[in-house]
């Protein structure tokens, strides 16, 4: 399950973990239900993000939530999941960009991709989530058409993109067909003033969601020869921490700008969640206690080695025999899977359980990676409240807290 937004549950009160889940659940069956069961590998975590939106700025009904059945992914247990026309708008647009993934994996001949059959099958595969992704779309009033625009768009860019390029023309594409999704949601919630503010945040959604993915693969990219925003352009690290660093900004500016029903899951996941992802992305803190960060205007990658640096006892610290004066061990190259072979682990893993709790492998990258019940980096109190002037409880963060950013 994709995605730059994944909170950890540890940081969530019981409410918003049980609505989260709702929407995460209500995605994957929504994809099932009206595209079938394979349908279910593009469910991802910022898609869920549509759902959330729209539901946000509804009224609550009943009819908002429905009990599904037992499933793996949730130690088989049932739930209560949300269903609707957000639910529904989230998995067309999943499908679409999923589709555009699939075939920039086989323009890239990634893995198994590189062989003719399997890439003629991938394609066809491909071609039928475009599809059912257009008929949802439709379904709703949404031109998924804009989303095909913006991925084919995104393939001449970066071939005419080279050093000197401006690293937000790469990302123009993705910001684009974000802020189309993000949108829809104030006209399917009936609040077409939330169109404009939402269209804002989702573009710089988009924005953080391209940057945070060069700067998590570029050292991947550089290893296999794959093309990288970051590489090509020649933009530093650095410049993209601040870009991110004003996007994260924006978001927030622009979700105070719109009107929420119950807009608490909202903040979270676009204001701390996203915050924090930043933060893991380019390996820094994010206490506001220990570093400077947003809190103090200063972009919070470039804070003293004192703030971010490694823990005591790390050979690689800049005081370590292996800091500045001694080299690096190499990176141990990637034996990456291809897409299909990596949906058939990915099937193994869900069915099995290993993706909630446990140490398994990625079934694409093949990195060691937690389970969700033990992947927890809560850190101190002040870490989910950096937004609020931390000014909220602890794991109950804007639950019911009266603090000065509208949660």
């Amino acid at each position: 399950m994709f995605g730059i937004v994944r909170p950890c549950t540890h940081r969530l009160s019981e409410r918003l973990k049980t609505e989260w889940m709702a929407h995460l659940c209500g995605l994957c069956l929504a994809l099932r239900s009206d595209h079938g069961q394979f349908a279910r590998v593009v469910t991802n975590y910022d898609g869920l993000i549509v759902s959330v939106l729209t539901e946000a700025q509804a009224e609550r009904t009943p009819a908002q939530r429905r009990t599904a059945g037992p499933c793996p992914l949730r130690s088989m247990r049932t739930a209560p999941v949300a269903r609707g026309e957000g639910a529904r708008l989230a998995a067309a647009v999943s499908l679409v960009l999923a589709s555009a993934k699939v075939r920039d994996h086989v323009a890239d001949r990634d893995g198994l991709l590189a062989r003719r059959p399997v890439a003629a099958a991938a394609r066809r595969v491909a071609a039928g989530w475009d599809r059912a992704g257009a008929r949802t779309g439709a379904q709703l009033g949404f031109d998924t058409a804009l989303l095909v625009d913006a991925v084919d768009r995104q393939t001449g860019i970066e071939l005419l993109a080279g050093p000197g390029t401006p690293l937000l023309t790469v990302t123009e594409p993705t910001e684009t067909a974000t802020a189309a999704a993000f949108a829809h949601t104030a006209v399917l919630a009936g609040k077409p003033h939330n169109a404009e503010p939402l269209a804002e945040a989702g573009r710089l959604f988009g924005r953080l969601a391209h940057l945070l993915d060069a700067v998590e693969d570029q050292e991947a990219d550089a290893a296999s020869g794959a093309w990288n925003p970051l590489t090509a352009t020649g933009t530093s690290r650095a410049e993209a921490r601040r870009l991110c660093d004003d996007a994260l900004k924006g978001v927030r500016l622009a979700l105070a700008d719109a009107e929420f029903t119950d807009g608490k899951l909202t903040h979270v996941l676009l204001t701390h969640e996203l915050r924090r992802s930043v933060d893991r992305a380019f390996a820094t803190d994010v206490c506001s206690h220990r570093s400077g960060g947003l809190l103090t205007g200063e972009p919070s990658g470039t804070a003293p080695t004192g703030s971010f640096g490694p823990p005591p006892g790390n050979p690689y610290a800049p005081t370590g025999p292996g800091g500045p004066s001694g080299p690096r061990p190499p990176e141990p190259p990637r034996d990456r899977r291809g897409l299909v072979m990596g949906c058939l682990v990915w099937a193994g893993l869900a069915c099995t359980c290993q993706m909630c709790c446990g140490t398994f492998e990625d079934p694409w990258s093949r990195q060691r990676r937690e389970g969700l019940c033990s992947q927890c980096d809560c850190g101190d109190c002040c870490d989910g409240c950096d937004a609020c002037s931390n000014c909220c409880d602890c794991c109950n963060c804007c639950d019911g807290c009266d603090c000065g950013c509208d949660c």
